[in-house]
Formats: structure tokens, C-alpha cells, sequence
């Protein structure tokens, strides 16, 4: 590791400029292998590998919370003493980067058939090299701790022979096969697709009831794909349904075809939607498929790839929605239509990449026999080897693995991991694995598809870690400590990860912990897309706000399990935060804050010293039980809490009090100021990593808070006197303010006053503070008395009398209170009508129907308060 030093720096800049600092400093911290994690060290492992992003994506929010959560994790171990391991790495995203390449050839007036398989792949990595990984630059700027020398690829030869060792492992156990099934299809892509990458979205369509047969014997049907009625090859009723007990068994005429098709008893229809009847196409969708299967009816494939109609007679050719009107017409035509509803909104699954309707439809395909790997997954987490965060979350985790079907593999599409299965003459199949010959000879062919981009992100916890060798690597850092990823994803990559971890590694677990985090949503609690215009872009933060503020803000935003709602006024307050922060330290700088020596004795201390002291002593203790449990909301809400309204409102204000008066006492004060100061910023470094590692240098004159230990309580026992008496000077300067504040007294204006009870009310000692924090100043011999008070404190009440004569200017307060009567006014009224408005409390979140609440109470009691105070102007 590069030594790099750094002197101590008391003339800070008088403002934080983040976009000054943060790109050179990030590269300081890489080249001086910070982030590098060795494996051969003695010191506790701790290891997170990254979800990999896409290689075609750019930094989204969901990516900016995920590396940030990662980053404060790692950063705190880090600095604990664990070799902390961070580990980048992209995915090959196998249709989304394909999808890419096809539209430059098609620009040029090309397509991937037009190069051929081998020379459209090159053309990929030609992409990759050149366009590819835009989002590892934009890690750097959010100041992701990552070790770099580890990065890793999907399609790195290394992880290759990862994929194709585990597909041959699982293919001789007889865990992966091949097989026609249902799967979605999507007819622009040409490929099936994962469930992941179908979005599903309310569209209007139709729903047209049909009549199979005829007189008493005939059933009504109900479809919303009239078009699919020609690969229908039953009806199938509930066994205990009376309507149609008699039909049973028997046959009905299947219109347009000539077919007639069986009438079927199957529990899985519901007797109450609809008719009650239902058609079965076993071919093109997923739960007729499953009857079709538990009734031995035939599967008749009336469409292709394409979407175009395959059935012999007058739809042959058609594209699939030019035959659904046209089925429905010459079913009128028959009178067979007995009932049409238009517009009929339903649930219609869309391709992620190109949006095309998705497509139910039976297909040979690879899958994976998942019933023993989902068993072992299951168990992983019952018996306490992997634990899910919040714990709440750990039913959707069994929901999942306890009822999952195979799954299926394989992908009609040339870039990504080839199925590794040859097929030769009279029927033979070879897997191969790699550093294996493939058979030669004529006849044998290679599979032509390739294999789901979650195959080979299943094994991301292992693979990045150099299996199937037994690296030092794998050695020390499997089974990771942590997944930190969005519920969203639960099933289709984190049950994926768990079922292959184990396979692989012997029963093993991938992950000690899972914490799943929400989805980020706008402030009004609506999903963030871009039809709504609502998307937040983090590199806009970044511009504007810095790496810190927007890490903060995403941070305070965490809670486990919980949606996020975000508005940029809270990346706003996260940079006044750090504002708040940098000049706090400043002005410690400024006035001696040290941490070159040691703390003085408890017992020479002021009550303020021994209270901030075993403030901070708490809030480590505090942060450290919030990190454990992955509170990251709750450990932001602590620091910020401590940093502005303990550190900044009050012990700063106080330490200027005891600097004041020089000596020994201001020596000691500086010296806390110091300590308290450099656990502040080492607590506050995982969060917002840059602004502190230049104040801490400059407080310490050390090469990097990033090497620094992670703060520990004092283990002093705290003083509780010390604590009551500082409450009391709080209570105390509070209600003194508020009451000038009510009096129409100016802030920096000094207030003759008299104090009485401070010494039985044990605060002689801090009674200049008092004086100093609250703008008093002691009465001179024209004093006289024109508003009393008497404020209640822990061990008394304190008497104040003050003279206020000559403190306002009437007409100047007048103009200023009714300028802010109108914005007061103005809160109330807007606040009132979002309130009255029941599609936004009916749809917005909780917590944001209970902030707009708070703030029209806030209005309300405002406006009251400057009434009352514009009243007694009036007789001024």
C-alpha cells in the first residue's frame, strides 16, 4: 500500500466545493490500494460482490442506494480491521446487448444474419471494448469502494468455464434436461424470455364470449385471444360445477375448424368467474398447458416465432393481432359471438427490451430440475445458515422456493454462453465441459442457444471468486457476508444464487446475511418511469448536490424492506448537511480543536465537556447496533441527529463559552472539541466518505480516514448530573429565545436581564453560557424590569426579568410579519387541498399524507402566532 501523507490543515476553504475534490481524491484512494483486499492476511474476512449491472446500463437510483449501502458497509469493516473485499463486475445482459448491436447493424442496413454467428459475437466484444461499461466510470464519481483489480465479466473465460462446469455437473445429475413447455415468447426478439423480463401493464383490449356447440348441449367461453381458439383442444369445467355435470365427458364442436374438442371435469377452473367454462390451448398458455398435461390432450402450435398464424384455412399468414379480428368476425358471421366488451382492461405481459407483447407458447427448450436445489435453498434459511433482512421478508423467500417450477434456461439468441450439448448421428448427446474436446466428425452440431443471463449471475458469489478452482480467494471470502440487493429481485436472482451456491459448494451457503432493501419512489410514492416523467437521475444529483448529499440522502432513505420515497429537496438537505458539517469544522480548526493530545481527567472537565463526551460515547454505541441490524435509515437519522442538533446547536456553541475565557479550561475544551470531532467524522466516513476524509486530515493530519479504526465508546461511565444540568441550560436558552423571538426582539440584539435560582438550581457554573447563548447581558442601573418569566428546569425554576425598552422597530417588524402571514397563508391553503383531495390520500404513502398533515398544523399554528404578534404591534 502507497504511503501517501498528509499534513494537518487548519485553513480550510470557507465552503465545501465537492466537485473540486471528489474525482482526485477517488483516484488517491485506488492507487494507494485502499480497496485492495488480500487474501493472505490474518485479519477477519468480510466480502460483498456487487449485483452486476448490466454492461449497457447506466447508473440508475436502484444502483446508487444498492452501492451505497454497500460502500458504508464495507467502508465500516474496513475500518473495523476486516479485510474487506468489495468486488465490481458487470453482466453480459444477454438480449438487452444483443438488442444494441442489432440496431447499429440495422443503421448500417444490416442484420446479425447478414455477418453470421461468429463475426456478429466478435462484433459484440467489439461494442463492449469501445461503449460498454459506462456505469463502472459513474461508480468512481458516486465513490465506490470497490477493489478494482478483482473486476469481473460474465463472459470472462474464467467465468465461462464456471458456467459450463456447473451446466455439465447439474446435466449428468440429471438436473437439467430438455423438454417442450409453455414459455413466454417474444415474437420481435425471437427468443423466450425470463419472467424478469416480462413487465406486465394494464392495457385495453377485448373480451369476446363464444358458443362451442350448439342447443342444449353448446358452451359459452369467454378469451380475450379470440385468435388462439384454433389450437383449442378442450373445455374444461369445475367437477363440482351442476351447470355442466351432464356435459362431462362429452364432445362440443369447435367453430372454424371442424374439430370437435372434449369437455373435461379440472379443479383448478373457478366455477364463479365468467361462465364458468373455460377453452384450453395447451399450446399457448401456461395454465392450459397444465391441464392439458393432467388430461393427456394433444398441444396444437397455430403460431411461429414470428407471431404469425401457422393453422391450415383462411388465418394462415396472418400476424396474430391481424386474426384476432378477423376470427371474431367469421365467428359473427356464424353466430357464434354472444357477448363482446370493449374496451376490457387486462394484465398483458410486454418484453422488457422492445415492448412487443409477450407471447405464451410451447417450445423445446432447456430447464433446470429445480425441486432438490430449491429444497436445500429453503433449508439454507430455516435452519439459521443464511439469515434474510427484514425478517418479515423470509415468507416471500419460501413462498418462492417452496413452490417454484423448473425453470427454463435456455435463449434463442447468439451472444451470451452457448449450451454446451452436441448432438451427433443416430441420436447421441455430449455435454462438454470445458478443457474438453468437442466431438469431431461429420454430423455433429452444437446446441444454438444460449443460456439465460441468470445462469451465470446465479453463480456470481463463487465464480468472481475463482470457482471451480479452489482459489485463495474462494478460501477466504465464500461464503460472503452480505447480499444487499431490492426485494424485486428475491426470486429471480437471489433464490437463483442460493440454490446454485449450495450445489456448488457442497452445501455451503453463498450469502451469511441477504438485506433487501425497497423500491426508490417518487415523493408522491408512484413507481419512478419514464412515462410518468418522474425519473430521478443520480448523475443530476452528483452535478448539483455532490457524491455525499446524494449518498446520504439514499442512505437516510433505507429501511429494510420499505419502498423509498425521494424528492430532490431532501438531496438539497443532505447538502446542507454536509455544509452544516464543514463548518462546524472549521470553526473547531479555527479554534484549536486538537487530537494530539490525550483527554484530560473527567473530573477537570465542564459539565458540557463530560455531556457531549458521553453523548458521542452513545451514539457509537448506538451506530453500531443500527449497522449490525442494517438500519441504515435509523444510523443516518442518529449522526444527523447528533452532528446538527447535540454537536453543532449546543456543544459548539458552549466550547465558544469555554475558549472564550483561555486557560487551562479552554485547553481542555479544545481537546474534546478535537476528540468528539474525530469520532464524528470516523462514524460519519462510511456515509459520506469524501467530504470527511478532508476534514478528518486536516483534524488529525493522518494519511486517510479510510485507514483509520473504527470509533469505540470511552467505557467511561456516563455522568448523569452532568447530563440534567445541560438539559436544564437547553430548556433554559429555548424558551429564553422563544420569548424574544414572541417579544419581536432581533436576534443579535443583547437584552438587559436578571436571573434568579440558578445557584439552587445547581447552574451557577454555566450561567455565562446561559447569558451568552440566550443574548442577555447583565442589567446596568437604569434597569427596569418590563416582562417577567419563570421557565421550569430538571432541579428548579428559574426567574428571569428583562428590559425590553427599546428593542423593536415597530413599523420594519409589521411589514416583515405580513409578508410572512401571505407565505404561511399560502401553505395552508396548498396543503389543504392536497389533504382534501382523496386521490392523493388515498394513494400516497403514509408517512407523505403524514408530512403534508405536519406541515398544514405548522401553517396553522403560524398563522396564529403572527396574528397574535401583528395584534400587539397594533398598540406598540
Amino acid at each position: 500500500m502507497t504511503n501517501i501523507p498528509s499534513l494537518r490543515n487548519i485553513d480550510l476553504p470557507s465552503a465545501w466545493q465537492p466537485a473540486e475534490v471528489e474525482a482526485e481524491m477517488y483516484e488517491r484512494w485506488v492507487a494507494a490500494g485502499y480497496f485492495t483486499a488480500d487474501p493472505g492476511s490474518a485479519k477477519p474476512p468480510y466480502c460483498i460482490v456487487i449485483p452486476p449491472p448490466n454492461v449497457t446500463g447506466s447508473l440508475h437510483m436502484g444502483h446508487a442506494l444498492d452501492h451505497s449501502l454497500m460502500d458504508a458497509l464495507t467502508r465500516r469493516r474496513r475500518m473495523m480491521g476486516d479485510e474487506a473485499l468489495w468486488l465490481p463486475g458487470m453482466d453480459h445482459a444477454g438480449i438487452a446487448t444483443q438488442n444494441v448491436v442489432e440496431r447499429e447493424l440495422a443503421g448500417e442496413g444490416l442484420s446479425r444474419h447478414d455477418l453470421g454467428r461468429e463475426a456478429f459475437v466478435e462484433r459484440v466484444w467489439r461494442w463492449k471494448a469501445e461503449s460498454g461499461g459506462m456505469i463502472l466510470h459513474q461508480m468512481r464519481r458516486l465513490g465506490d469502494g470497490v477493489d478494482w483489480s478483482r473486476e469481473r465479466f460474465t463472459m470472462d473465460s474464467r467465468l465461462s468455464a464456471a458456467v459450463q462446469t456447473i451446466f455439465k455437473r447439474l446435466y449428468e445429475d440429471g438436473l437439467i434436461y430438455r423438454a417442450e413447455r409453455i414459455i413466454n415468447w417474444c415474437p420481435r426478439c425471437h427468443t423466450a424470455l425470463s419472467d424478469i423480463e416480462v413487465e406486465h401493464s394494464e392495457d385495453e383490449g377485448e373480451l369476446i364470449s363464444i358458443r362451442y356447440g350448439d342447443g342444449a348441449d353448446s358452451i359459452v367461453v369467454a378469451t380475450t385471444r379470440a385468435e388462439t381458439m384454433l389450437g383449442d383442444t378442450a373445455v374444461a369445467v369445475h367437477p363440482d360445477d351442476e351447470r355442466y355435470r351432464h356435459l362431462i365427458g362429452t364432445e362440443v364442436l369447435l367453430p372454424l375448424t371442424g374439430r370437435v374438442v372434449p369437455v373435461v371435469a379440472d379443479e383448478h377452473v373457478d366455477p364463479a368467474f365468467g361462465t364458468g367454462a373455460v377453452k384450453v390451448t395447451p399450446a399457448h398458455d401456461p395454465n392450459d398447458f397444465e391441464i392439458g398435461q393432467r388430461h393427456q390432450l394433444p398441444a396444437i402450435t397455430i403460431m411461429d416465432e414470428r407471431g404469425l398464424i401457422t393453422a391450415h384455412g383462411p388465418f394462415q399468414g396472418l400476424d396474430r393481432f391481424e386474426a384476432r379480428p378477423a376470427v371474431v368476425a367469421a365467428l359473427r358471421e356464424q353466430g357464434r359471438i354472444v357477448a363482446e366488451k370493449r374496451p376490457y382492461l387486462h394484465s398483458v405481459g410486454h418484453c422488457s427490451r422492445c415492448d412487443t407483447v409477450v407471447e405464451p407458447r410451447l417450445s423445446l427448450q432447456w430447464f433446470v430440475r429445480v425441486a432438490p436445489l430449491a429444497k436445500a435453498a429453503g433449508d439454507a434459511v430455516r435452519d439459521g445458515r443464511t439469515t434474510i433482512y427484514p425478517a418479515e421478508l423470509a415468507k416471500r423467500y419460501f413462498d418462492w422456493v417452496d413452490n417454484m417450477h423448473d425453470w427454463c434456461i435456455s435463449r434463442q439468441l447468439w451472444w451470451g454462453h452457448r449450451i454446451p450439448i452436441w448432438y451427433g448421428p443416430n441420436d447421441k448427446v455430449i455435454c462438454v465441459g470445458p478443457g474438453e474436446e468437442p466431438p469431431q466428425g461429420e454430423g455433429w452440431t452444437q446446441d444454438s442457444d444460449v443460456l439465460d443471463t441468470w445462469f451465470s449471475s446465479a453463480l456470481w458469489p463463487f465464480s468472481t471468486l475463482g470457482w471451480p478452482e479452489r482459489t485463495s480467494d474462494l478460501i477466504r471470502f465464500y461464503p460472503n457476508s452480505v447480499l444487499v440487493t431490492g426485494y424485486d429481485i428475491l426470486f429471480f436472482w437471489v433464490v437463483r444464487m442460493m440454490m446454485f451456491g449450495l450445489y456448488a459448494m457442497d452445501g455451503v451457503q453463498p450469502f451469511h446475511h441477504v438485506y433487501l432493501h425497497g423500491l426508490i419512489r417518487d415523493a408522491s410514492g408512484k413507481k419512478m418511469s419514464k412515462s410518468r416523467n418522474n425519473v430521478i437521475n443520480p448523475l443530476d444529483w452528483l452535478d448539483r448536490y455532490g457524491a455525499d448529499a446524494t449518498r446520504f440522502t439514499l442512505t437516510r432513505g433505507a429501511n429494510p424492506g420499505s419502498d423509498m420515497a425521494l424528492a430532490e429537496e431532501w438531496a438539497a438537505g443532505s447538502r446542507n448537511f454536509c455544509n452544516k458539517l464543514w463548518n462546524a469544522s472549521r470553526f473547531a480548526l479555527m479554534n484549536g480543536a486538537t487530537t494530539e493530545r490525550p483527554l484530560p481527567d473527567r473530573a477537570e472537565l465542564t459539565d458540557a465537556d463530560r455531556w457531549i463526551l458521553d453523548r458521542a460515547d452513545a451514539v457509537v454505541s448506538e451506530v453500531d447496533e443500527l449497522f449490525e441490524r442494517y438500519q441504515f435509515g435509523k444510523v443516518c437519522d442518529a449522526l444527523y441527529h447528533f452532528t446538527w442538533s447535540e454537536f453543532c446547536d449546543w456543544y459548539l456553541e458552549l466550547a465558544k463559552v469555554q475558549i472564550a475565557e483561555d486557560g487551562q479550561r479552554a485547553e481542555h475544551t479544545r481537546a474534546v472539541l478535537g476528540h468528539v470531532l474525530d469520532v464524528l467524522l470516523r462514524l460519519l466516513h462510511p456515509v459520506i466518505p469524501f467530504v470527511t476524509e478532508v476534514l478528518w486530515t486536516s483534524l488529525t493530519g493522518k494519511e486517510s480516514v479510510v485507514l483509520a479504526d473504527w470509533p469505540t465508546a470511552t467505557g467511561a461511565e456516563a455522568d448523569t448530573a452532568a447530563a440534567r444540568r445541560i438539559d436544564a441550560v437547553q430548556r433554559l436558552v429555548t424558551e429564553l429565545r422563544r420569548f424574544r423571538s414572541d417579544q419581536l426582539v432581533k436576534p443579535g440584539q443583547r437584552v438587559p436581564a436578571r436571573l434568579s435560582g440558578m445557584d439552587a438550581a445547581g447552574l451557577s457554573a454555566l450561567a455565562q453560557a446561559v447569558t451568552t447563548l440566550a443574548r442577555l447581558e447583565a442589567p446596568n442601573g437604569s434597569f427596569t424590569a418590563s416582562a417577567s418569566l419563570e421557565i421550569a428546569v430538571p432541579d428548579g425554576t428559574i426567574a428571569v426579568e428583562v428590559d425590553l425598552s427599546g428593542t423593536v422597530d415597530v413599523e420594519a417588524e409589521r411589514k416583515r410579519l405580513t409578508k410572512d402571514l401571505a407565505v404561511a397563508e399560502k401553505e395552508l391553503a396548498q396543503t389543504g387541498a392536497k389533504l382534501d383531495n382523496p386521490k392523493f390520500t388515498d394513494r400516497a404513502p403514509a408517512d407523505v399524507v403524514a408530512k403534508i398533515k405536519a406541515r398544514r398544523e405548522q401553517a396553522a399554528g403560524d398563522i396564529q402566532r403572527i396574528r397574535a404578534r401583528l395584534a400587539a404591534l397594533e398598540g406598540a
